[in-house]
């Protein structure tokens, strides 16, 4: 009943980083939280008509006790804790979460995970926009002709970017880890040789400069939030790129290097400004000197080029585990490195990034006006994490350790509260945008798992028991016909239509039949020893549920060459193989409120568009039988 012993992916998580895996870990992990100073302290400090040192030690104050709270405390030192088998993402998250939950907590938590990643989608739309825009502005520093270049290089970079997604990204994934090592030791070094000119700003590490600034104007500084919590963009991906390198790896990059580079980064600014108020032109290239100022923008340029990428995968990966949880129709899912399971070419999420990017970028016009939009998304994805992670963390605890968990979270719970409501006032803004995205993605997840589950319930109610029914065509046989048939069963235990339809025009059956139901678990990968159980329901038929994690893609062909070493007597030669599917049209049933009505229709129209399941389950075109039939929901 097991077939060939095959172990899974080792968790990263056990293993000690090596030097190669700590610089993947800067190439893949930080790009988008490691090229904030591109624009943090400027949007930050803009906001104020006349910059006086206490404005300039206060937000710096702030954003540093931010980042520490929300990234050191928060993500690297306890939500990286929060592992699925070693993989980390809000969805793997909310596996976790509804592990032990029924009924409407179910759902509830269900809601909160799939509203995360609806959200995340709008950060992958924003970031390429945002950080390539920042990096060529740098041009306007070397000369005021040259502003009206950032538009149009901006739509090349980044429009060659997407065209090179299908080739994949293992060449120049080789050159991340360096080009970003440079750029943190780039910008930690000029940092640190401003703030060496103006060692008065060292003072804002004192915490009594943020809370001072509290107290002293706590409405503006709730509005300000919107802007400082651009230094925290990124901490999602630390948690989303877990089960390519590791906790260990992310935790020793974090605080080994990329925290100390961004703190110089942006205190160095802070000197500058402190020195010159009217820095605030674009105070991050102006750190570096006059020379140098180009070099910087194609360090900068490659390093936002680099934090596009990081979510651009990332939008790949979150769509093919809603796809493998349910969530999402079936897409068509290219591997673009015959190694790394992780390289994936989503064609169809490709090129609608694309497009809202180059919609993005024509429309705002410059980086300033983009982070009014910036900001929503990913405190909205923030948000669900800490409240995900209330259901996961404390569960093992117990007594007083149990007690500084919840205390723990309950205050990442209040700050992700503060950023999110606080970015929820700029929708006006530019905020919609994410906010528009995120609400279309969760109406459709949400659209595609309740008509699948309509679906499984109509089906149910006009299905037999297969067992009983196999063994009804055994007092009553129908004509025989040699090789074997695999009758591919949404529900298990159930007799197919596929097969239902075959004996009703063929008249005929194969002389062995295997009814095969494929399953997603809830966990991101299921070893080899695991991948199936094996029922026998007649004399020459049997029923096999075959089960992946979400992290894995179903390989039909490859589970039956494991299943017929385990079981001789059943022929699965691939030539004497063949496969027989249903096609459903869905119908929409007429006598239904509108509201309701329409989300069927909907649904309808995701499932004609949706990839066929002979590409998806890798089954070979030519050996496959399909029977066409409607059903209403």
């Amino acid at each position: 009943m097991t077939a060939i012993h095959r172990e899974s992916p080792a968790s990263p998580n056990a293993l000690r980083p090596s030097p190669a895996i700590l610089l993947g870990t800067l190439g893949v992990v930080f790009g988008d939280i490691g090229t904030s100073p591109l624009y943090a302290i400027k949007v930050s400090l803009s906001a104020f008509p006349v910059l006086d040192p206490e404005h300039i030690l206060g937000v710096l104050s702030l954003l540093f006790w931010l980042l520490t709270i929300v990234v050191s405390l928060k993500y690297v030192a306890c939500i990286l804790r929060a592992d699925n088998q070693g993989e980390g993402g809000i969805l793997a998250l909310m596996e976790l979460a509804i592990a032990r939950l029924e009924g409407r907590k179910r759902w509830l938590y269900i809601g909160f995970g799939l509203v995360g990643a609806s959200l995340f989608y709008g950060d992958s739309i924003i970031t390429p926009a945002i950080s390539v825009m920042s990096a060529i502005e740098g041009l306007g520093i070397v000369s005021d002709q040259l502003d009206s270049w950032v538009v149009p290089l901006s739509l090349i970079v980044l429009a060659s970017l997407f065209a090179i997604q299908s080739r994949g990204t293992g060449t120049m994934g080789k050159l991340f880890g360096p080009i970003m090592l440079v750029w943190f030791l780039v910008i930690g070094l000029l940092g640190l040789w401003r703030t060496v000119q103006t060692p008065m700003v060292l003072q804002a590490l004192n915490p009594l400069w943020a809370l001072q600034f509290i107290q002293d104007a706590p409405w503006d500084v709730f509005l300000l939030l919107g802007a400082i919590v651009l230094s925290v963009t990124g901490a999602e991906a630390l948690y989303v790129d877990m089960g390519h390198f590791g906790r260990r790896a992310i935790r020793l990059a974090w605080y080994g290097l990329v925290m100390p580079a961004l703190v110089c980064a942006y205190f160095g600014q802070g000197a500058l400004l402190l020195r010159d108020p009217a820095a605030i032109k674009n105070p991050f290239f102006l750190l570096a000197p006059s020379p140098a100022l180009l070099v910087l923008v194609v360090i900068a340029t490659l390093a936002t080029i680099i934090a596009s990428q990081s979510v651009i995968s990332g939008a790949f990966s979150i769509t093919r585990q809603a796809v493998q949880l349910g969530y999402w129709p079936r897409m068509q899912i290219e591997h673009t490195s015959a190694s790394a399971e992780g390289q994936i070419y989503l064609p169809r999420v490709n090129m609608l990034l694309f497009v809202a990017v180059m919609v993005l970028i024509v429309g705002f016009g410059s980086s300033d006006r983009l982070a009014h939009a910036y900001g929503f998304a990913v405190t909205g994805t923030m948000l669900m994490t800490s409240l995900l992670a209330f259901m996961v963390l404390p569960r093992k605890a117990k007594g007083l350790r149990r007690a500084i968990w919840l205390a723990a979270l309950t205050v990442f719970l209040l700050i992700d509260i503060l950023l999110f409501s606080s970015n929820a006032l700029k929708i006006p803004q530019g905020g919609w945008l994410p906010l528009g995205i995120g609400l279309t993605i969760f109406t459709l997840m949400i659209t595609w798992k309740r008509g699948r589950h309509r679906l499984h319930e109509a089906l149910s109610e006009e299905t037999h028991t297969l067992k009983e029914f196999m063994e009804g065509l055994e007092t009553y046989p129908p004509t025989r016909v040699p090789g074997t048939a695999v009758f591919m069963s949404m529900i298990y235990g159930t007799v197919p239509p596929a097969l239902l339809h075959n004996l009703k025009h063929n008249k005929v059956l194969h002389e062995q039949v295997l009814f095969l139901t494929v399953e997603t678990a809830r966990v991101p990968y299921v070893p080899f020893e695991e991948r199936y159980i094996l029922e026998k329901v007649g004399r020459s038929s049997w029923q096999a549920r075959a089960t992946w994690g979400f992290k894995q893609e179903p390989n039909v062909p490859q589970m039956l060459e494991q299943l017929a070493q385990d079981l001789p007597e059943l022929n699965l030669e691939p030539l004497q193989v063949s496969y027989f599917l249903s096609r459903q049209t869905v119908l929409v049933v007429r006598k239904l409120p509108l509201l309701a009505r329409m989300q069927r229709r909907i649904f309808a129209l995701m499932a004609r568009n949706a990839t066929r399941s002979t590409r998806f389950y890798k089954i070979p075109p030519n050996r496959v039988v399909e029977m066409g039939m409607q059903q209403e929901i």
